[in-house]
């Protein structure tokens, strides 16, 4: 890493010019000074937040190089800031940013050093989606927490705080700055295939809630918090990376709704906001995604929401912000809009290149970029990324995945953990008379850097409770055969667990637990995703919702089922039956305890 003294002489110019302290008044004069001094296309970079592959910022695997010279035409993340002057860089699992801490506090500074030896160079922002739950990152040994359904259940603003704070503190030592978190969408679809436990649930009041307190918990560990997806991504049946979803809520409902968690992000002095590549023609009729919608953008969140903070895309590379225009059209479209981060385009050539293109043909003023640069560079400033961009090997080794972190995961989850059915008090299970389980389900690709699959997690932490559990998967279809010699272990076993994902009336998940429970052994199944399963399943005598299957839900299910914690969840999300959908069967609050 280099050394404090090589920091400052680097960013000696930057510094000089934005001392600490005064009013804010006084610090956008220097931020503008700053600006003032940018060329264009440096300033055209800024606002631009890419991906890149590879484990280094200079000396990445060959693999990693070939994927960044096909994709980006540059060879290392050192070479795309040279080029492009990047204003952020977002870090991915599959593009290889993320193999563990000390490696990713490496390349973090290896990135702020790219940028900062530059003529007029900036610090960077460094993202990520660490969402927690099915949506991460960076995994273990990085603590990692149930996902926002999971803590929407557990209806505790202190434990959104904590994860937030705790979350920030380890993405801050790795060199992360910015998070993509918290999802302030109202989950009212339970059909909703790119949100659904992303949400903390259903209820406005509640999510408003909670994405404040974790905007405050991210906020004092200095990482920039995002509210996404605004105007509201809780009410489609359409994934936005596959297509177009649409939106049909009234004015009134929007404002009832999708728009009171984003009132209390920005109330809660929100950093970023992520918007959505939907269409809601009651906030603007264009067709247009809200994206590239002056009238959302502009006049209701900036306007009537009085946010001037960060307002940053959704990828570019989804197919609900391309279908309409092309590649070269979304940016500048998106700048016109009132975005000022513009993330990952499919080609960063193309989209760089459009953008330099509006400010010289007149499409766009130069004045429209340095709007939008002052608010970074004030994210930028008030992150304290000009006084000291780098981090230490010491400090991941002092912050990230301590014992009390991860302790406080596992307390966390407990409080989250829901208990949906039990009849005639089947749980908690108790090893002297059902010390042999077998644990069959689905074992779902699990999220980054837990260790999986979730049948042996569910196994494993109930033999380190006492039981002599045996996994068995059985995968999300599993054929006749597969039920059949289920069926045939259960009879040897003194109760079956059974991991139930995303269940449908037609799912052979669905035959399988009709079959388990005909063996006339106790069946307890955990839902682990979407806590709607529980509809397709009349016939369990137990079920417990997880909300996803990350180890550490996962083994806080386990110390429920065996009776070491008493479930204390609540529905964050309202169960309709699955023979008449109009007809609610689990509210939201439901949830029992013994």
């Amino acid at each position: 890493m280099p050394s404090r003294r090589t920091v400052l002489a680097a960013t000696m110019g930057v510094t000089a010019t934005l001392a600490v302290g005064g009013t804010a008044h006084a610090d956008d004069t220097r931020l503008r000074s700053l600006i003032s001094r940018m060329t264009l296309p440096e300033k055209v970079g800024q606002l631009f937040v890419m991906r890149v592959y590879g484990h280094s910022a200079t000396a990445p695997d060959q693999a990693d190089i070939d994927a960044n010279l096909s994709e980006l035409g540059v060879r290392t993340a050192a070479e795309l800031i040279a080029k492009y002057r990047v204003g952020g860089i977002i870090y991915f699992t599959w593009a290889h940013n993320t193999r563990d801490p000390q490696q990713i506090a490496d390349l973090s500074n290896g990135i702020q050093k790219a940028s900062l030896s530059q003529p007029r160079g900036l610090p960077v922002l460094v993202a990520t989606d660490q969402e927690h739950g099915i949506v991460c990152r960076i995994g273990a040994p990085a603590t990692l927490f149930p996902g926002a359904m999971a803590i929407g259940a557990g209806g505790s603003r202190e434990d959104a705080r904590t994860l937030g704070r705790i979350s920030g503190a380890e993405l801050r030592a790795m060199g992360v700055n910015q998070d993509y978190s918290p999802d302030a969408d109202v989950n009212v679809n339970p059909a909703n295939p790119v949100i659904g436990v992303r949400s903390f649930g259903a209820d406005p009041d509640a999510v408003a809630g909670l994405v404040a307190a974790e905007v405050k918990g991210y906020q004092s560990a200095r990482v920039a918090a995002t509210a996404k997806h605004f105007p509201g991504h809780g009410d489609t049946a359409v994934d936005s990376h596959f297509g177009f979803p649409v939106i049909t809520h009234s004015r009134e409902v929007w404002e009832q709704l999708d728009a009171v968690p984003f009132r209390a992000a920005v109330k809660a002095g929100i950093d970023s906001i992520m918007t959505a590549h939907i269409m809601v023609p009651a906030l603007d009729d264009s067709g247009d995604p809200a994206t590239l919608s002056h009238p959302i953008l502009t006049g209701i969140l900036r306007g009537e929401l009085g946010y001037d903070g960060v307002v940053i895309t959704d990828s570019l590379g989804m197919e609900g912000v391309r279908q309409k225009y092309g590649d070269d059209r979304v940016p500048v479209l998106a700048l016109k809009a009132g975005v000022d981060q513009l993330l990952n385009p499919p080609s960063l050539d193309i989209a760089w290149n459009a953008v330099l293109k509006a400010v010289r043909d007149g499409e766009l003023t130069e004045a429209r970029l340095d709007e939008s640069i002052l608010r970074v560079l004030r994210l930028k400033s008030r992150l304290g990324l000009f006084q000291d961009a780098y981090v230490s090997r010491a400090g991941v080794s002092r912050t990230v995945g301590t014992r009390s972190h991860l302790a406080a995961a596992d307390r966390i989850a407990e409080r989250t953990t829901t208990l949906l059915v039990n009849e005639k008090g089947l749980l908690p299970l108790y090893r002297r008379t059902h010390g042999k389980v077998l644990v069959v389900g689905a074992d779902p690709a699990s999220p980054s850097g837990t260790t999986g699959p979730p049948t042996g997690v569910l196994a494993a932490a109930l033999g380190e409770l006492g039981f002599t559990a045996t996994a068995r998967p059985t995968g999300t279809d599993p054929s006749a055969a597969t039920v059949a010699a289920a069926v045939a272990a259960a009879g040897e076993s003194d109760a079956v667990v059974v991991a139930t994902y995303n269940v449908t009336a037609g799912s052979s998940q669905r035959t399988l637990v009709e079959q388990l429970v005909a063996t006339g052994r106790p069946v307890v199944a955990v839902a682990v995703r979407n806590p709607y399963d529980v509809a397709q399943l009349p016939s369990v005598p137990a079920c417990l919702a997880s909300y996803s299957w990350t180890d550490v839900e996962l083994r806080a299910a386990a110390r429920v089922i065996a009776g070491r914690v008493r479930p204390r969840g609540k529905l964050p999300v309202a169960v309709q039956r699955a023979d008449d959908p109009t007809q609610v069967l689990y509210p939201v609050g439901h949830g029992l305890s013994y």
